[in-house]
């Protein structure tokens, strides 16, 4: 069997499961779970997401710890119903772009177990960074087409 045929059989045998919708959704639901997470914390305990802000130096404390909020559970719900998906996508993205830059700044500490573990976590926000920029193309490009 060529290798064309056999990857052409393993599509076929994976599709069912890795095409569905519902899986789709839940590869969504896992995106943004960390942010609907944050978000809804955050709009419990108010006054320790304003202490969050200032202790990054974000003023008016109250209006960036808002915002946050707003944007972390509104995005979400943009990309979980599919209504301008690529919106929300691209607005998580982008905070956690900034997010990251502003709050895992490796670089400053000294060599050590901290530095490492900073590294790391701002590289999986980069991959984070990606997902978000992959459901924006997806969805977009899905727009195109129909």
């Amino acid at each position: 069997m060529t290798r064309l045929r056999l990857e052409g059989r393993l599509a076929a045998m994976a599709r069912p499961v890795f095409g569905s919708t519902a899986l789709r959704w839940l590869a969504y639901l896992a995106l943004c779970a960390a942010y609907l997470q944050g978000g809804l914390v955050k709009l419990s305990d108010f006054p320790a997401a304003m202490a969050e802000m200032a202790h990054f130096g974000l003023a008016p404390a109250p209006v960036f710890a808002g915002l946050v909020i707003a944007l972390e559970l509104g995005a979400s719900a943009l990309i979980l119903i599919g209504r301008l998906r690529w919106l929300g996508a691209l607005a998580l993205g982008g905070f956690t772009l900034l997010a990251t830059l502003l709050a895992l700044r490796f670089w400053e500490l000294p060599p050590g177990q901290e530095r490492f573990m900073a590294a790391n976590s701002f590289s999986e926000h980069l991959g984070l960074v990606g997902g978000f920029l992959l459901v924006a193309w997806l969805d977009l490009r899905e727009k195109e087409a129909a």
